[in-house]
């Protein structure tokens, strides 16, 4: 197909029919080869792209460009939004066009700026729920691609990651399909919950078309109560031992991806898990406070081990072989026993809270958004969760929803765009 003025004219008109044809509506629809047509030459989309009021510096594009995803390694801001989506483009082309689009929104979006004018018989270019100027709230845009992506509609089957599958069910779960997979995911995090909103709105709008939502789910990270790491529904400190990525040595090892025999195109790159998990928190708060803190293995007021009394002390594993102290199955110990062999198995974690409201039976629908981000799948997340299959927690938590995607390498500058090496 010709980049003429009539050739894109008419993909745009395709991509809004089809958006329509599928059903695309105003909570599920995003999709979007519609205005990305001109994004083929790196250039923002016709009319309805917000254009920024000044071109951007080094400091408003620091938390979008980069060799990696600025939201992989980002702590949990206080809003976030996940989304998995099914891509409706038609074929690479459309796949390429969306990703161009979807990297132009995201790359305003974090910046920040002034919408375009679209004179007064248009509609406005831009919600205005965040008012006249966009800020960029310190908002981050993570994407990343799932195992159907590489299925036979887009030519893509001999560039998929290597560790890259299907999630699968483990001990304890209970998956319902309409929650799990997708062939993209995108997560949104932001310090006010307006603006993960206002993103959400604006990408829906720009990508109809070419991607649909397969599911969603809006989560936040409570403050630090009193003050260290923030507390899940259970009342515990979510988090406490991540490794630290700010070392490149140890991000090198654990979270990013680079040969290994993968694909050259996924370096820089990393392997996203995202579990949805229901908090059976009316079972919960009727267990004693020691078996609480025995099922994790830290105080509940602290968050210190049950050897320690800081937050941040570090369990004294051999000095308590038979699990006197902190039980052999309580959850810290089996999810990081603190061995040189297990070690390598660390992830990254980012974890968010959120609440549904209430089930049919008038129970509250409460739990964890569990995000994790590793070099690879097998050595890392699987063999974390099969060490924790039937811990005494799996009778007040269950695992509904999710998948696996890669989240793909970072984009370097005004010039490159999100999955570009992919695609190339």
């Amino acid at each position: 197909m010709s980049d003429t003025p009539d050739a894109v004219g008419d993909l745009r008109r395709r991509g809004f029919l089809r958006g329509a044809a599928l059903g695309v509506g105003t909570v599920g629809a995003v999709a979007g080869a519609g205005a990305a047509a001109a994004a083929l030459t790196g250039g923002p989309a016709q009319a309805a792209t917000p254009t920024p009021s000044a071109t951007p510096g080094p400091a408003q594009d620091a938390q979008f460009h980069g060799a990696h995803q600025a939201g992989i390694t980002r702590p949990a801001q206080q809003a976030t939004a996940f989304l998995s989506f099914d891509v409706t483009a038609a074929d690479r082309r459309e796949l390429t066009e969306l990703l161009h689009t979807l990297t132009e929104r995201a790359r305003f979006l974090t910046s920040g700026g002034t919408p375009k004018a679209l004179g007064i018989t248009g509609p406005p270019s831009d919600s205005g729920t965040l008012g006249p100027q966009v800020p960029g709230d310190a908002l981050t845009a993570t994407v990343g691609v799932g195992a159907s992506l590489f299925d036979d509609r887009f030519g893509l089957k001999d560039r998929k990651p290597l560790r890259l599958s299907t999630m699968p069910a483990f001990a304890d779960d209970d998956l319902d399909p309409s929650w799990c997979h997708g062939d993209l995911s995108l997560q949104l995090t932001a310090p006010h919950q307006d603006a993960v909103l206002h993103a959400l709105r604006d990408i829906a709008r720009h990508t109809r078309g070419g991607m649909q939502v397969r599911w969603r789910l809006d989560g936040f990270s409570s403050p630090p109560r009193p003050s260290g790491t923030p507390r899940n529904h259970l009342g515990f400190k979510d988090g406490i031992a991540n490794p630290d990525v700010a070392d490149p040595a140890t991000a090198d090892r654990l979270l990013w991806v680079s040969g290994g025999g993968e694909p050259a195109w996924t370096t820089g790159g990393s392997y996203q898990v995202v579990r949805l998990i229901r908090m059976l928190v009316e079972f919960w708060d009727r267990v004693s406070i020691t078996e609480q803190e025995r099922m994790f293995g830290r105080a509940k007021d602290t968050g210190a081990p049950l050897d320690g009394s800081k937050e941040f002390d570090t369990p004294k594993y051999p000095q308590d072989p038979m699990g006197d102290v902190i039980p052999l199955d309580s959850h810290i110990r089996m999810a990081n026993p603190r061995t040189a062999q297990t070690d390598n198995s660390r992830l990254l974690r980012r974890g968010y809270n959120y609440d549904r409201g209430m089930d049919g039976n008038g129970n509250l629908d409460v739990g964890l958004i569990f995000v994790c981000y590793q070099q690879d799948l097998a050595r890392q997340f699987e063999t974390v969760q099969k060490r924790l299959a039937g811990e005494p927690l799996v009778d007040y938590v269950s695992p509904f929803g999710g998948g696996y995607f890669f989240a793909l390498p970072g984009v370097r500058d005004r010039s490159d765009w999100l999955g570009r090496t992919l695609l190339s």
